[in-house]
């Protein structure tokens, strides 16, 4: 497979030579992620899938007339590895999803054969029937297909694009790539019907009124490409079921889906599957076996996710108490009103989300909960910086947006025994929703579980009581602090302060620090434009403090991806970042 640089080359090849490059692409996928990290079984499921269309189809898109040509959008996008193979960033691949590197998503800088950013799932098909009907108003004559799987099917944003390409003319191909599989099996009526779809007549397709065929065997590749050369010049709405395996190919993946969806760069035995569990303990795991604590000693906890039992660890309540665990798909709109409900019928409700996709919900969480001041609880995972995922992850804007809105209650722990904390109090709050953010990646006690001892809700901690500057932190970027604060041996020096509330502030803490210090300095992971350290420069300007007010957090880009380290150093947020500016407002030689 060497020799092919995009799909001009694979395109010389005879049909009859594609089982064999197939298996040469698999084998060489599999070398270099299990080397370098990154998403793993969804993209050995799609490989003769990949090698099919770029056969058939002509992707390539001209710089200057974007339209033109035939387009292809992956949906969920960690499904494209095998296409940035084959469209010329072969030579670049052991960089994927590292600082500087290829995107771990399809990317329309990266490529003219990237036609649409696809991080977050479901948008495949409003995105390919756009560009299908701007074609049609530009009489251009190609084809628009949309790659679904791995979950995205049960998004609702995917049944209001069907809907809507059901009575259009556009020239669209929806393959649905049926693996069973998001993270973890998908649940629900769907993949029920997708199970059984064989002889049912009409399918749920055909009474949407598109033309259905399948299903197909995904893994046969000169199949696919005598269905799609037959299939290439039938023109209007269209859809191709095919079934694939996630991590064909790969017995310990094909074994262990959900375990292999993503394999991080750290140096992996290829032939054990058993990964060992890191201490300190994942924020994540903490929160699942916190909640299945609580679960057990109050009856009206429940935990929703949309289809991240295993990502956000509620598969640890899972296990045991399956009847009050709901996995609702990938459908975070539906997960917030479906908790609000819950909280309606005399439930607890913890609704976990990842920060990037609550972005999905916002009108819900205003309109449903929080405008009727339901008292749900919202545990967003990953807030701040997650690393090689990149600009469509990072939980760089939920402090931002939650912030604008009434009844909300948000919590930011700076480490896990803060999350446990937060955790068993938000319990017994009912007066409205309240947001526990909190990082994704490792704590920093060994032993996470702690005494639970009461909370005071708007209260700060005291971590360091110095003389000359006070600095205030929200959430685990506060570690950040401590250790700059220890390196620069300037405790005497600093007060620290960790807001652990950005609503309600500890504002009475807040007047004393602007009583008493000239120079202050607010640290957050997360934008800087409308975040926290603007909730205290806007504090400071309602006291008419004449201090100074240095603000350290994400500018106003989207930040690539990269380890959370590299992006830490390349923005001052890590302790040597933190701890020159201390330094610099000290006056330290």
């Amino acid at each position: 497979m060497e020799f092919i640089n995009d799909p001009t080359d694979l395109k010389k090849l005879d049909k009859n030579q594609l089982p064999e490059l197939c298996a040469e692409i698999r084998s060489f996928f599999i070398d270099k992620i299990l080397k370098n990290g990154g998403h793993f079984s969804a993209n050995l499921g799609v490989v003769e899938l990949t090698v099919a269309l770029h056969y058939v189809y002509d992707f390539f898109a001209d710089e200057y007339a974007k339209t033109l040509g035939d387009k292809l959008v992956w949906d969920v996008g960690h499904q494209a590895y095998i296409h940035k193979l084959l469209t010329g960033r072969l030579k670049y691949f052991e960089t994927i999803r590292k600082f500087g590197g290829l995107s771990g998503f399809p990317k329309l800088e990266e490529s003219r054969y990237d036609h649409f950013g696809t991080g977050h799932s479901s948008t495949s098909i409003s995105a390919v029937l756009g560009m299908a009907e701007a074609a049609l108003l530009n009489q251009i004559d190609a084809k628009h297909i949309a790659v679904i799987g791995d979950g995205s099917l049960t998004g609702g944003m995917a049944f209001e694009a069907l809907n809507n390409l059901g009575v259009s003319n556009a020239n669209v191909l929806v393959i649905v790539n049926d693996n069973q599989m998001g993270i973890d099996p998908n649940l629900g009526a769907i993949n029920t019907h997708l199970s059984e779809i064989d002889g049912i007549k009409p399918n749920l397709f055909e009474n949407l009124g598109l033309n259905y065929d399948g299903p197909l065997d995904g893994h046969d590749v000169i199949g696919l490409i005598d269905y799609l050369e037959k299939q290439k010049t039938t023109i209007g709405p269209q859809v191709l079921h095919i079934n694939t395996i996630k991590g064909k190919g790969y017995s310990p993946a094909e074994t262990a889906q959900t375990d292999w969806h993503s394999v991080s760069y750290v140096k992996i035995d290829p032939y054990n599957a058993e990964v060992p569990l890191a201490k300190p303990l994942k924020f994540q795991e903490v929160f699942g076996y916190t909640l299945l604590e609580i679960a057990k000693i109050d009856e009206r906890v429940v935990g929703i996710t949309p289809a991240m039992p295993s990502g956000s660890s509620m598969k640890i309540m899972m296990k045991e108490m399956p009847h009050r665990v709901f996995d609702v798909g990938i459908a975070e709109q539906h997960a917030v009103t479906f908790a609000a409900g819950l909280a309606l019928g005399g439930k607890r409700p913890f609704c976990n989300i990842y920060s990037s996709f609550a972005q999905r919900a916002f009108d819900q969480i205003i309109h449903d909960v929080a405008l009727q001041n339901i008292p749900v609880i919202f545990c967003l995972d990953r807030a701040g910086l997650v690393g090689a995922d990149g600009p469509t992850h990072h939980g760089a804007f939920d402090l931002a947006f939650l912030n604008t809105i009434p009844n909300v209650v948000i919590l930011s722990p700076m480490d896990e025994h803060e999350l446990r904390t937060m955790m068993y109090w938000a319990v017994d709050y009912t007066d409205g929703p309240v947001v526990i953010r909190y990082p994704r990646g490792k704590g920093s006690h060994l032993n996470y579980k702690n005494d639970i001892k009461p909370m005071l809700l708007g209260v700060s901690r005291t971590l360091t009581d110095g003389k000359n500057i006070a600095i205030i932190s929200i959430g685990q970027i506060g570690v950040e602090v401590q250790k700059a604060i220890i390196q620069n041996n300037v405790k005497k020096e600093v007060t620290h302060i960790d807001a652990r509330n950005s609503k309600p502030l500890d504002t009475k803490r807040i007047v004393e620090l602007f009583c008493s210090f000239d120079t202050l300095i607010t640290v957050e992971e997360s934008c800087l434009l409308g975040g926290f350290g603007q909730q205290i420069k806007a504090l400071a300007q309602d006291y008419n403090y004449t201090g100074t007010v240095t603000s350290l957090g994400l500018p106003d880009v989207f930040v690539e991806h990269g380890e959370v380290a590299e992006l830490r150093a390349k923005y001052g947020l890590d302790a040597e970042g933190i701890g020159k500016v201390i330094s610099q407002l000290l006056q330290l030689p």
